[in-house]
Parts: structure tokens; C-alpha cells; sequence
């Protein structure tokens, strides 16, 4: 049941009124009071409607963006599809970032409770899901920017085909003839790389799988420690770009010709994948349709507009570049 209004007062020993006022920063209220009030409401989890406090203070027309960190590669280019939708809608973005883990999610949850903003983004930290359904739960709009992998039902979020991502690059080398392929993943668990994994394993369940975490020192450990136990590998298969280009690294330091000798496929399409050496195929995540799909849809919730409690899926797409050639598509490579 939601937590509301009077809920509050009653367990704090004040009226209505006075509750409003701590939450909206309005009018005197002793400090003491004030103290108490926002104890009982960090306590009972009150999520102010965005309603109620529209018509106490008028609306905040700023937007929340709740991010793991801010270092993740694609995350750039996340944040400015997010801005540049909401801005062009006159609304403000306030960013937080988990960097402190659970201090900064207690600074956030204090924000929440304050109200200062009138919808939230998410790409999801780790360890916060269980909260942001309680506050999807208790009246805030919440949409997802999903990379885990798994979110309730009823959340609204924006993802990708990771599955299909995955399989695309599986496809691409067995058409190259690459019959000996090296898989370095992410962390095992992300959703988003058993589904990438999944999807490769699908259409060459041989692979070589060595599981790295998303840094350039990985790409370069699983090459190393693949040929320094004796695998032949004709291909690689990289969960990031970041990833592959340290594959290449340590492909180029062992005298392997990239791609003469092995092919080297990466994920996401950063703007580095277009300046290793050779240029990086990759797959291509709508990172930045991503965070403006995620943006519109919380934007027309709160404009009162009702949004469908659902997944909204974006396409990868293949790019060929020199890292990764098709004869037969010499004409797409970019």
C-alpha cells in the first residue's frame, strides 16, 4: 500500500501542512521538527506525488539521472542523448553516480525524498534495484536504461540486442571462414554479457570463451594466456571495444597480423573503435538513441501522458571495419 501524505504527518505528530513544508522547503518550520519529519520520512519511504508537490511548489522540470559511474565508455554518449531530449524540452538534469556505493545511494535517497527532482533515469548500479522498484512502487517515474540484463515486468525500460549483437558477430566470422574463435567477455554477471555470449555460442558453440571485465588489460591477459597455452585462434570476439583494442595490443606484440592471421570484433562502437589499428569492426549499440528513448518516455509521463510498462528493445547493428573484412562486403568497410 502506498505510503502517503498523512501517513507521515500521523507518525510524526504534525498536520499535513507542515509535512508539506519540510518537503518543499516552505514557510517556517522549527528544526527539530523538520528533523523529525524527514526521519519519519526516510522511514516509511514516503515518495512525494509528483502532483502534490507540483501544486505545492510547482514542478522541479528537472530530470534525475542515476548512473554507476561515470568512466564507463559508452556512457558519454548515454548522457548526451538523455540532455539534449531534455533540454530540448526546457527541463534541468541533475546527475548522481555511485562511485561511493552505499553513501551515494543514501545521498540520492535524501534527494528523493526531497523532491528535487520530478522523474528519474536510471542505468542501473549495482545493489539498487530492489530500491528504485520501491520508488517506482511508491508514485516516482522511473524508466531504465537496461545493460544488466533483468528488470520486474512492469518497469519501463530501454535495452538493446545484445542476444542478436552477439550473433551478428558469430555470423560475420564463420562467413570469413574463421573457424577458431577467441570469446572475451564482461563480468559473467552482467544480462547483457551472458546474452552477447549466448548469442555467439549459438551459432559457433566452439569458442574459446575467457572471461575479462571490460578493460583493456583483459583484452591483452586473454590473448596473452591463449597463446601462451598453445590454442589456435583465428578470430576474436571482444564484449567491448575497450576490450578489443587491447586484443589487438597484444595480437601486434606476438606477430599476429590483424586480420590476416586473426580477425578481432568488438562491441559497442565507441568512437576509439574507428582509430585502433586497423579500425575496429564492431557491434554497434544505439547508446545514444538509447538514453533519448528513455528520456522522451519519461518526459511524456510527466506530462500526464500514460507510458506502457514494458521493454522497448533497440537494434544493434554490425559495422565492418579493417579489423574484420568480408571480401564479398569490401564495399561496406568503413
Amino acid at each position: 500500500m502506498r505510503v502517503t501524505m498523512a501517513d507521515v504527518a500521523r507518525q510524526a505528530g504534525v498536520s499535513k501542512t507542515t509535512v508539506s513544508r519540510v518537503i518543499n522547503t516552505k514557510g517556517e518550520v522549527d528544526g527539530g521538527t523538520a528533523a523529525r519529519v524527514r526521519a519519519v520520512i526516510a522511514r516509511l519511504g514516503y515518495v512525494p506525488s509528483s502532483g502534490a508537490v507540483g501544486l505545492a511548489r510547482g514542478s522541479s522540470r528537472t530530470v534525475g539521472m542515476l548512473v554507476p559511474s561515470l568512466v564507463w565508455p559508452w556512457m558519454g554518449e548515454v548522457l548526451q542523448g538523455v540532455a539534449d531530449t531534455v533540454e530540448a524540452a526546457d527541463y534541468g538534469l541533475l546527475l548522481f553516480s555511485c562511485n561511493r556505493g552505499a553513501e551515494s545511494v543514501e545521498r540520492f535517497t535524501t534527494q528523493v525524498s526531497a523532491r528535487a527532482f520530478d522523474g528519474l533515469l536510471v542505468v542501473e548500479p549495482a545493489n539498487t534495484l530492489d530500491t528504485l522498484v520501491g520508488l517506482h512502487h511508491k508514485g516516482l517515474p522511473v524508466v531504465l536504461i537496461d545493460d544488466r540484463g533483468s528488470h520486474p515486468e512492469d518497469f519501463p525500460s530501454v535495452a538493446t540486442t545484445n542476444h542478436e549483437g552477439g550473433a551478428s558477430a558469430a555470423r560475420h566470422l564463420l562467413a570469413d571462414g574463421r573457424r577458431r574463435p577467441l570469446v572475451i567477455t564482461g563480468p559473467a554477471h552482467f544480462g547483457c554479457v551472458r546474452d552477447r555470449l549466448a548469442g555467439f555460442s549459438g551459432i559457433m558453440p566452439d569458442a574459446r570463451v575467457f572471461e575479462g571485465d571490460f578493460t583493456e588489460l583483459s583484452g591483452r591477459l586473454a590473448v596473452e594466456h591463449v597463446l601462451a597455452e598453445g590454442t589456435a585462434i583465428d578470430s576474436v570476439f571482444a564484449h567491448n571495444d575497450i576490450c578489443a583494442a587491447g586484443a589487438l595490443r597484444a595480437l601486434r606484440a606476438a606477430g599476429r597480423s590483424v586480420p590476416d592471421d586473426v580477425a578481432v570484433v568488438g562491441f559497442d562502437d565507441i568512437p576509439l573503435a574507428r582509430h585502433t589499428e586497423p579500425p575496429l569492426t564492431t557491434v554497434r549499440q544505439p547508446t545514444r538513441r538509447m538514453g533519448e528513448t528513455a528520456a522522451r518516455m519519461l518526459l511524456t509521463r510527466l506530462g500526464g501522458a500514460s507510458v506502457p510498462e514494458r521493454r522497448v528493445v533497440l537494434p544493434t547493428e554490425l559495422v565492418v571495419r579493417r579489423s574484420a573484412p568480408l571480401a564479398a562486403a569490401a564495399a561496406r568497410i568503413r
